[in-house]
C-alpha cells in the first residue's frame, strides 16, 4: 500500500513534474550539456562520413563508364526487341531482329565515341 504522504502530496499536485510541460524540468531553457552532445554528435557523423567515402558524389568518369556499360546494354538489347516484335508483326523470320540488333550496336558505338570524347574531370 502507497505512502499516505506521497499520495496526498501528488493529489495537491506536488509532483516532481511541471504540470504544463510533463516530462521536462527546465521550462523550455536550452541545456547546455545537450547542446554540446548535439554537437558532438554532429561532429562523429560527418567525421564518419567522411572516413566511408559517403559525402562525396560519385566521379565524372564513374558515372561516364556506368553511361557506356548502358549503352552497351540497352543498345543491342533493345534493337533486339524490336526486330523481334516486328519479326512477330509481319510473320519473317530473324531478317528484322538481326538487323535491328546490329543497327542497336551501331547506335551504341556511336553513343560510346561521343561519351569517350568527353573529359572525365
Amino acid at each position: 500500500m502507497p505512502d499516505f504522504e506521497v499520495v496526498s502530496l501528488v493529489k495537491k499536485g506536488w509532483n516532481h513534474m511541471n504540470s504544463n510541460n510533463p516530462g521536462q524540468d527546465n521550462d523550455g531553457i536550452s541545456d547546455a550539456r545537450l547542446d554540446s552532445l548535439d554537437l558532438q554528435l554532429k561532429a562523429a557523423r560527418k567525421a564518419e562520413a567522411v572516413r566511408a567515402g559517403k559525402d562525396q558524389v560519385p566521379a565524372k568518369g564513374m558515372r561516364q563508364g556506368n553511361r557506356v556499360l548502358t549503352e552497351l546494354i540497352a543498345g543491342p538489347a533493345g534493337g533486339a526487341l524490336v526486330g523481334w516484335l516486328l519479326d512477330r508483326l509481319l510473320g519473317i523470320a530473324p531478317a528484322l531482329l538481326l538487323t535491328c540488333m546490329f543497327l542497336g550496336i551501331a547506335v551504341a558505338f556511336r553513343n560510346i565515341i561521343k561519351i569517350s570524347a568527353e573529359r572525365p574531370d
